[in-house]
């Protein structure tokens, strides 16, 4: 529990003026111009023999869709909603999203979310409803001036992570689907937030008509999941991975193969420069010394699968070591908070990176 000195000074700063999203400045990607979305990744093959070939990643001439992305928590404002003021909502953008200019148009609004604050004030009991639904106006505002001045009537995909899924999960519900702007949605991946469907079902609980997805080239569907370690399933209590309606699960859509309940290799592009403290301390990528470029390629490093249990539903995810081999036996995600890691997050930071590959594919996929 935070102290009451800080959760009031947390409640206390005042929210900032709501964005203008006909600016460009509101927007942190947009086609067309130059910014963490148009700018390529420097990234090395991490293979069992060590660093591989060295390449960057690249931005489509003429893409078929869109993508609108709406980021995770990442914000260190005082307060219980950001200030707008961009810092750490470009790096999350670049780790996460900037990958998928080589697929679609990227979209990508500034919006005063709930900052890391507004989370640890909830945890303390603090009441934040209030905040979220700021923060949802404001991705809504960024949604109605995309379809009316950007979209065009072209086919979109959405992409989020934990609170960014939860935004989109409601825009979804309240903007999308039982909507003529629903034919336009080919795929929403939205990971790192339950999202609940009937146990033994794709439709229901979270949204009424919208289904998760379930095969592979499948088109008005959702990829979601919560990753959790092998043997480390979400506990009782866990914030993720847990339903608490009765007769619910958490949907989990496994990215490498969509339909499938068994163990299928990722293809992963992780951030070696990441600053997040890992179980074990810092990772050491590779026998050969430090990583050449600040993004790594492994492919078949780790294996997920899907899992449901009754009401528990999550990615397991597993990593394929080989002590005798010159990459990494170990990869992060975990959660970590004054020198702990909270269990019921399971691997959320690693939700994105760990399959970025697959998502990529699925999106080039449905653009066809």
């Amino acid at each position: 529990m935070i102290p009451l000195l800080a959760l009031a000074a947390v409640q206390a700063a005042a929210p900032a003026a709501a964005p203008d999203y006909r600016q460009e400045s509101a927007w942190l990607c947009l086609p067309g111009r130059a910014d963490v979305c148009s700018t390529p990744l420097a990234t090395t093959a991490l293979n069992p023999n060590g660093y591989g070939s060295n390449g960057r990643s690249t931005v489509a001439a003429n893409p078929r869709l869109d993508c609108f992305y709406v980021y995770p928590t990442v914000s260190r404002d005082r307060g219980l909603n950001s200030d707008l003021a961009v810092s750490e909502e470009q790096g999350v953008a670049e780790v996460q999203f900037a990958r998928f200019a080589s697929v679609c148009r990227t979209f990508a609004p500034v919006y005063r979310q709930m900052t890391l604050g507004a989370v640890a004030a909830s945890a303390a009991g603090a009441d934040i409803r209030a905040a979220g639904a700021l923060a949802y106006g404001d991705v809504l505002a960024a949604w109605r001036n995309y379809l009316a001045t950007r979209n065009n009537g072209r086919p979109f995909v959405l992409i989020g992570h934990s609170q960014g899924s939860l935004m989109l999960q409601q825009l979804i519900a309240r903007e999308i689907e039982g909507k003529p702007v629903a034919r336009q949605m080919r795929l929403a991946i939205i990971p790192g937030f339950n999202l609940l469907v009937p146990q033994g079902r794709l439709t229901g609980g979270t949204f009424k008509t919208t289904p998760l997805c379930s095969r592979p080239g499948e088109t008005g569907c959702v990829v979601s999941y919560v990753s959790f370690r092998t043997r480390n399933p979400p506990p009782a209590g866990a914030l993720f991975g847990n339903a608490s309606a009765p007769g619910m699960t958490v949907g989990c859509v496994n990215p490498a193969a969509v339909g499938s309940r068994d163990w299928r290799s990722l293809d992963s592009y992780w951030y070696a420069r990441s600053a997040q403290p890992v179980p074990g301390g810092p990772i050491q990528w590779s026998t050969e010394g430090a990583p050449p470029t600040p993004f790594l390629r492994t492919e078949g490093l780790v294996s997920a699968r899907c899992v449901n249990d009754g009401p528990r539903g999550y990615l397991e995810v597993r990593v394929n070591s080989d002590p005798t081999d010159k990459r990494t036996d170990r990869i992060g995600g975990e959660v970590g908070l004054g020198g702990f890691f909270l269990p019921g997050w399971g691997m959320h930071l690693n939700d994105l990176p760990q399959a970025q590959g697959d998502l990529i594919r699925l999106v080039e996929t449905v653009s066809r």
